[in-house]
């Protein structure tokens, strides 16, 4: 008879180590097993060159703020991106001030955050959503300016070359930054592994999920080095494979998940490699996005610390591959597609046509095309001094909808089975800086009368700000800053 666990986890990234992090800490004897397909953790979408982009505090992601029709700016996703980021912070504060996780450089730096753009209605909007963004306490210290003089002491690379009579609109978050997930989620790894009751497997492939009759899943996995087969029996099963956790969905075969598609998007990026320049850029710059683009390819001229050494990276430039992962197949969306999701993926494809014009766009782009892109933000780049890098594959829902048939949907969702047993995340940006706001809403969903009873009392221990509002209530939010700001070493602004 198959051992039994009380939770599996797949796939180990940010979103199954934090998951695990908060599982210990409100059961510390629970029994978890995490399995990794590929030979190492975080090397999918966490890992730090696999990211489109690493502020997402909603501080400059202009995609985040969409003008209404009536030509008000809708900020609402803006302040609840902004305030499930500081929940990470209190999350990775406590494990630093508890000396449960170390990484070898800092895995979070402070980066300004800045949305530039030209051009009479940008500039319109950008104003408009400063207005708006700055009655709340999360955006206070946000600054808007169309001076030239005053732009070019913030980001002086970008304003070198440029028309002085160009018309601009620019505004600032000091208080940003740089969080490198990768080196997060390995570094909460090797502190789960030094816990009793916690397995990381890694080069075990999933093959099967399947509920037995006794209300256990049982679980089919493959040691893809030798192909030693195994089998397990688990309470409870989250599928945090990023884009390989539809396939998984479908393999467990809950009602739950049928009419769920999903439509993968590349990236690429043209990075820097004149140490001159990227020393003279320190900011993450992000503009408009082309109409009809994904979230993730919203471009911007990113500094990054990566493992202690600054990069400069500017895109990303999106892609199409029918690949789920940037590990995986080529047949994976085809493999994909099944009779209970056939229409929601054509409905939603004949409803995107922007999207797919703009793909076919990006794919065919020369060299050349690629650079002059970069000279609307960096008038004075030398094509000498960038080259083309791949980035991560991201996998956008495709969601039933009983009006059109399916609609493509951006950000993350939480697919649950009838009694909270099994549950998948699927869906792409914002999805690692909010990771843990996602794992607490998956665990509100499980236990929800622990969340508000025995467990309680920890939660407040771990986030000081557990059960109050941080977009209402600025004077919490200033001491919540102030307490990580300290914890994780941050400058003061």
């Amino acid at each position: 008879m198959s051992q039994i666990k009380d939770f599996t986890l797949i796939g180990a990234g940010i979103m199954s180590a934090t998951l695990a992090v908060l599982i210990k800490e409100l059961m510390p004897d629970a029994q978890i097993t995490i399995y990794e397909r590929l030979d190492k953790v975080a090397a999918e979408s966490s890992d730090a060159w696999n990211n489109a982009g690493t502020g997402h505090s909603a501080f400059c992601e202009l995609n985040y703020t969409p003008m209404r029709e009536d030509g008000s700016v809708d900020i609402s996703k803006a302040l609840k991106i902004s305030e499930q980021f500081e929940v990470s912070k209190q999350l990775w504060a406590y494990l630093r001030k508890n000396n449960k996780v170390e990484t070898s450089a800092p895995f979070i730096n402070d980066i300004d955050h800045m949305s530039f753009v030209w051009g009479d209605d940008n500039i319109h909007f950008l104003k408009k959503r400063y207005e708006a963004l700055t009655q709340y306490a999360m955006f206070d210290d946000m600054r808007y300016s169309e001076d030239h003089d005053e732009v070019s002491e913030w980001i002086p690379l970008m304003m070198k070359g440029r028309d002085a009579t160009e018309e601009i609109g620019v505004t600032r978050m000091a208080i940003g930054t740089d969080v490198n997930f990768g080196a997060i989620t390995r570094g909460m790894i090797r502190y789960l592994e030094s816990l009793d009751g916690v397995d990381v497997l890694c080069g075990m492939h999933v093959h099967d999920i399947d509920k037995t009759k006794e209300g256990y899943w049982h679980i089919e996995v493959e040691e893809l080095s030798t192909g030693k087969e195994s089998e397990v029996n688990s309470n409870f099963v989250f599928i945090g494979a990023g884009g390989g956790a539809l396939k998984l969905l479908e393999k467990s075969d809950v009602p739950e998940g049928r009419g769920y598609g999903g439509f993968p998007v590349s990236g690429q990026f043209l990075k820097c490699n004149n140490p001159e320049v990227i020393a003279q850029h320190e900011a993450k710059v992000y503009g408009k996005a082309a109409t009809g683009s994904p979230p993730m390819s919203v471009p911007h001229l990113d500094t990054r610390m990566l493992d202690g050494e600054r990069s400069l990276l500017f895109g990303p430039y999106a892609g199409f591959s029918t690949k789920f992962l940037k590990n995986g197949s080529y047949f994976d969306l085809p493999l994909s597609i099944e009779i209970h999701n056939v229409w929601p993926m054509l409905s939603a494809g004949m409803q995107n046509i922007d999207l797919t014009k703009y793909l076919i766009e990006q794919v065919f782009q020369s060299p050349e095309d690629r650079f002059e892109f970069l000279k609307l933000y960096y008038p004075e780049a030398r094509f000498e001094d960038w080259e083309l890098i791949s980035a991560g594959q991201r996998v956008q829902i495709i969601k039933k909808d009983e009006k059109d048939g399916g609609k493509l949907q951006f950000g993350t969702e939480i697919v649950s089975n009838e009694d909270n047993t099994l549950l998948a995340l699927l869906g792409a940006s914002p999805g690692a800086s909010t990771a843990v706001s996602i794992m607490l809403k998956l665990l509100n969903i499980c236990h929800p009368e622990k969340m508000n009873g025995e467990w309680n009392k920890k939660l407040k221990e771990i986030f000081p700000s557990y059960g109050q509002s941080l977009i209402k209530d600025g004077i919490l939010l200033d001491k919540i800053r102030d307490y990580t700001t300290e914890i994780l070493k941050l400058e003061e602004v």
